[in-house]
């Protein structure tokens, strides 16, 4: 159990001096002496793949700097930033056996499928035990057409805790925003978050009263159930605890949330409240599915008329299509590094401890056979990871390599993630790190 006084220890070590010396003077002060390895992880999954060719600087083969390189227009945006970015080419994800996509397993480095189940914990959610303590240790959001959102406003799909236990990805702001900051808003939002709180308490309630009576293998399900509904319950508690400090970070509700043109409108103000979690203090690890871990997906505020799995079917270099939903992807890495760079954080600011993991929940293609899994990053995190290059690897790795490589950076001593001897022996030529990425 989670008491308030390890709430805001775990707060003040995420945010460290944006808190302020005298709201949590020691708290504050012990954060900002701390170094070395990451203090919160971003992964950004776009669906239908991530061809190499729409990242890597034209003619560049080798390992090389980007200092002199003009970045593809896919990625221009980031062009400003390229002495914190890494571009990695050659790890491989083949046995997750992605075709439309890997699920669970782009995360996970395991084998995943439509429709089923985790088999272990998702990188992303064992990097939110490993990185300081907050709130909540992981937020998961997902953005698709405004009818998908709508009618589903949690998919799961890409992240789980364990095996069999998916973690929801949020879609609809609003029901997100009522989660994260209704116990601080007013009117019609305070309304609604209240209503929504008395039927989970209840719900809750009833839920445990009623479950002991089911058979063992039914009631080991029915738990899990009832865990959730306390799991929720438990976060708006706590989110109560501080919510003078979540009046700061608060993103402003306006008809994007309530009446939004396109599906655009709800992906910007999903991102506005991702990048608030993490300048909060609420999360320490934020997960964005790009098309939610599938072949859907929409972008008509980008102009785009084409939607969903016909957009895998078309190649992605100099495809305009694929240029603009790049393009918008790297807007977006940028909002969220300008955003962390202008809260201050020890002797830096916030993305001086933060790393941003972008790539796809289904290697290089739709209907691939995941021989490359190209990768960017962005950060550095205290000089932790190289930047302002390109590695190109030879294919032998795995992407449990650089989830490992994660892992052991946040602090963790393993050797491997979510890989035995068996299948390293056929899948992985080395073992432990991937020293390219480490500076």
């Amino acid at each position: 159990m989670i008491n308030r006084r390890n709430i805001l220890q775990g707060m003040a070590a995420g945010v460290g001096a944006a808190f302020g010396a005298s709201m949590l003077p020691n708290q504050a002060s012990a954060a900002s002496s701390a170094k070395g390895g990451p203090k919160r992880i971003i992964f950004f999954m776009q669906n239908q793949g991530f061809d190499p060719a729409t990242c890597i600087p034209e003619g560049m083969t080798s390992n090389s700097s980007l200092a002199k390189a003009k970045l593809p227009e896919p990625i221009e945006a980031l062009e400003p930033y390229k002495e914190r970015l890494h571009i990695i080419n050659g790890l491989h994800g083949v046995h997750t056996s992605p075709s439309h996509s890997a699920f669970f397993g782009a995360l996970g480095g395991y084998r995943g499928s439509d429709g089923v189940a985790p088999s272990g914990p998702t990188i992303d959610y064992e990097l939110s035990k490993a990185l300081p303590q907050t709130l909540m240790p992981h937020l998961c959001i997902g953005m698709d057409s405004i009818e998908n959102m709508t009618t589903k406003p949690t998919i799961a799909n890409l992240s789980a805790s364990g095996a069999g236990q998916p973690i929801f990805m949020h879609s609809n702001p609003n029901h997100l925003y009522q989660m994260l900051y209704g116990g601080i808003s007013s009117g019609d939002i305070r309304r609604q978050h209240e209503a929504r709180s008395n039927v989970m308490n209840q719900i809750e309630k009833l839920a445990a009263a009623k479950g002991h009576a089911l058979p063992t293998a039914d009631q080991q399900r029915y738990d899990q159930f009832v865990q959730g509904f306390k799991n929720t319950n438990g976060l708006r508690e706590r989110l109560d605890t501080v919510s003078d400090h979540l009046k700061k970070f608060a993103p402003e509700v306006d008809e994007r949330y309530t009446k939004p043109e396109f599906e655009t409108d709800w992906h910007d103000v999903l991102l506005d409240l991702g990048i608030s979690s993490l300048t909060s203090g609420i999360t320490n690890t934020l997960t964005i599915g790009s098309g939610r871990g599938e072949i859907f997906g929409a972008w008509k505020g980008l102009g785009i008329t084409e939607q969903g799995h016909n957009l895998g079917h078309m190649k992605q270099p100099d495809n305009p299509i694929w240029i603009k939903i790049r393009q918008y992807n790297s807007r977006m890495l940028v909002r969220i590094m300008e955003t962390l760079d202008n809260v201050p954080e020890g002797s830096g600011s916030m993305m001086d401890n933060t790393l941003i993991v972008y790539t796809s929940n289904n290697a290089n293609a739709q209907h691939t056979s995941g021989t490359n899994w190209p990768v960017m990053l962005l950060g550095n995190c205290g000089g932790i990871f190289k930047t302002g290059c390109f590695t190109q690897l030879d294919g032998k790795r795995p992407i449990n390599a650089l989830y490992t490589t994660l892992l052991q950076t946040a602090g963790q001593n393993i050797a491997r993630f979510n890989m035995n001897d068996k299948l390293a022996k056929k899948f992985d030529a080395g073992n432990g790190p991937l020293s390219e990425v480490l500076a």
